[in-house]
């Protein structure tokens, strides 16, 4: 279980540019569950997932993972527990390694100097031929060559390949044609399923807020304004979503990716 106490953050306190990202947020999230996280831009997101991952320490509150305060847990250290995609598909793996070298370091062999077994190029094979793209025959090519959606579709096979304690997912489809970033959601939903992992995803698709998961959260101004799950939430609609807002945050939703989706 993963739980937020009261955690808060400020960029350029006591400067022109003080923004407040986040105020006094809580927010207890149980083993397994699947939440889907939407907002408009400045609702404070990204600030949440930064958070969790340890990118910056965090101005009061803490962070337990499973009963351990990690709160002042480095980020690299987070790592061993908590995944991330990002919105850009150049993010998350390293373009001048090969697919094979990339997944030796997803799988903690080491890298460049360290040596693959029969066993363990079968092992990256079978994975790869998971993802319905051919990579499997492809172990040599540069990560760098692949396209958006083969590249974005690999690092969530190397985010996962020793399921973490915590996956987050930043609009990991955004960047993505429509007809890609589908399979990319058909992909994350298997790989979530099969592993039984805790995942939240942010995404500016209230369709796809609403389709996926078992619980959808709300955020404006740094907090969380509304919280549904289970039958709440199946029983929700993108007009249900937009009157929460509304009623919640005080202002009409005036974002354009969301009101567009």
């Amino acid at each position: 279980m993963l739980e937020l106490i009261g955690i808060s953050k400020t960029f350029n306190p006591g400067t022109l540019n003080q923004k407040v990202a986040i105020k006094d947020l809580s927010l207890k999230i149980n083993d397994g569950d699947f939440i889907t996280i939407i907002g408009s831009n400045g609702a404070g997101k990204s600030t949440l997932f930064n958070a969790i991952a340890g990118s910056f320490v965090t101005d009061s509150g803490r962070i337990v993972l499973d009963g351990k305060d990690i709160t002042m847990l480095s980020d690299h250290k987070r790592a061993r527990y908590i995944g991330r995609l990002f919105q850009d598909p150049m993010l998350g793996s390293a373009p001048g390694m090969s697919i094979e070298e990339n997944l030796t370091l997803a799988a903690g062999k080491g890298g460049w100097f360290s040596r693959i077994t029969k066993a363990e190029r079968k092992a990256f094979k079978e994975k790869l031929s998971l993802l319905g793209m051919g990579l499997e025959d492809r172990l040599e090519q540069p990560v760098g060559l692949l396209s958006g959606g083969q590249r974005q579709a690999l690092t969530l096979l190397m985010a996962t390949y020793n399921p973490p304690k915590v996956l987050l997912l930043d609009e990991h489809t955004a960047a993505l044609d429509p007809a890609t970033a589908d399979k990319v959601i058909e992909l994350t939903k298997r790989i979530v399923e099969e592993n039984h992992l805790t995942c939240l995803m942010i995404t500016h698709n209230m369709h796809q807020a609403l389709d996926l998961g078992n619980r959808l959260i709300m955020m404006d101004g740094g907090n969380i304004i509304f919280d549904a799950a289970d039958e709440e939430k199946k029983a929700l609609t993108t007009e249900d979503l937009l009157r929460k807002f509304r009623e919640n945050a005080g202002k009409n939703l005036d974002n354009d990716r969301m009101l567009l989706s």
